[in-house]
């Protein structure tokens, strides 16, 4: 190791430490950054850094997806109040959005679920250089069939792909239609992937917050393939059920390829890691992964070192932690705390949930990784 290589594991040791101290039993330190009176689902930005988020779909919002001055906190609906209008004669609004990711060109990329007002489910790209429409990704049912939930994705601009996972909570599912969703960028063309397999479907790990089943109906809901991210040069992605005690990872040209039978396809996917039972993931440059751990309000991070499952921030308001982002303007990672345990489909018909919502941010072990 040269002299510079020692300078720089000994300052990376020093914060390290600095972020040890600063919080009993966590890595760093979290505070609020906002609240708002609806609860936010998942978060992204724009180049100059304001905040685009979504309204999480299982409180029926009115506006879908907004954006908040960064400055001044002020939010507004996202693209514009028509794109959150419901109508009749087209289907160019959004419907129902919870995933939504920003690339290097300006884009905004939301996925419409589509399943509040029954359009075909679809992936909006708005461009917020030019304030303009950049293109609709249409999914065909072939691809979401009923039990379907596409929850989130990576926007692979590097390999010209989106990469969707669906839950296969949709319309009643159990979890069981799990998948993946492969959109190609140039041609339009969708491919479902790994429906059902062992990486994709949940485990029996219900979620359990303060004592209570996260159940509808009695029968405890396991979510399957959730959280997703890739890595800084988008060589992996990494993924796991909501419900499940593992991070799973595989070469994103694996992935994509479209010669792999199934099982030739199972063959190239890696057990990463342990994890908690969680939503949203983010990554830094250094590989170290950022969760939200549902059950313990709190952000766990998957250490690249050693792998090692960490807490890395806690509050007490942080309840049903959804997305995980990270600001390339002023270098927090941001996440939602989206109250989702609290809505009415899962106490009896009563929404449980209070006002104010919050938005957290906190400063990650190293530099985050943008656009994803």
């Amino acid at each position: 190791m040269n002299f510079k290589s020692i300078i720089t594991s000994f300052s990376f040791t020093i914060v390290f430490a600095i972020y040890t101290i600063n919080s009993q039993n966590t890595i760093g330190e979290t505070e609020v950054f906002t609240t708002t009176n609806q609860a936010v689902g998942n978060i992204t930005f724009t180049d100059t850094g304001d905040l685009v988020y979504s309204h999480h779909p299982f409180f029926s919002p009115e506006n879908r997806v907004m954006i908040m001055d960064a400055k001044t906190k002020t939010s507004k609906p996202f693209p514009n109040k028509a794109w959150n209008t419901p109508r009749t004669t087209d289907d160019n609004y959004l419907s129902n959005v919870l995933g939504i990711r920003n690339d290097e060109n300006g884009i905004v990329w939301m996925l419409d679920m589509a399943q509040r007002d029954h359009v075909t489910p679809k992936i909006v790209g708005w461009n917020t250089k030019t304030n303009q429409l950049e293109r609709i990704y249409y999914l065909p049912k072939s691809v979401v069939p009923k039990h379907a939930q596409p929850n989130d994705m990576v926007v692979d601009t590097k390999n010209g792909y989106f990469i969707i996972a669906d839950e296969g909570i949709g319309n009643g599912g159990d979890g069981t239609n799990a998948a993946f969703i492969i959109v190609d960028m140039k041609t339009g063309k969708t491919r479902r992937l790994l429906e059902g397999t062992r990486t994709t479907l949940p485990e029996n790990t219900p979620t359990v917050i303060n004592g209570k089943h996260l159940a509808v109906n009695g029968t405890d809901l396991l979510v399957g393939n959730d959280g997703i991210t890739a890595d800084a040069n988008f060589e992996y992605i990494y993924y796991g059920p909501l419900n499940g005690t593992k991070i799973y990872r595989i070469k994103t040209l694996d992935l994509v390829n479209e010669d792999f039978t199934v099982t030739e396809l199972d063959g190239k996917i890696e057990t990463y890691s342990e994890k908690p039972n969680n939503g949203g993931m983010s990554i830094d440059i250094a590989g170290n992964i950022y969760l939200t751990a549902l059950e313990t309000n709190s952000v766990a991070v998957v250490l690249a070192k050693d792998k090692s499952v960490k807490t890395m921030v806690k509050d007490a308001n942080m309840v049903w932690p959804d997305g995980v982002s990270y600001n390339h303007v002023d270098g927090y990672m941001y996440v939602s705390a989206a109250q989702v345990n609290k809505g009415a489909v899962f106490n009896d018909g009563k929404d449980l949930s209070t006002k104010p919502f919050y938005i957290f941010r906190f400063k990650p072990i190293t530099k985050g990784v943008s656009f994803r």
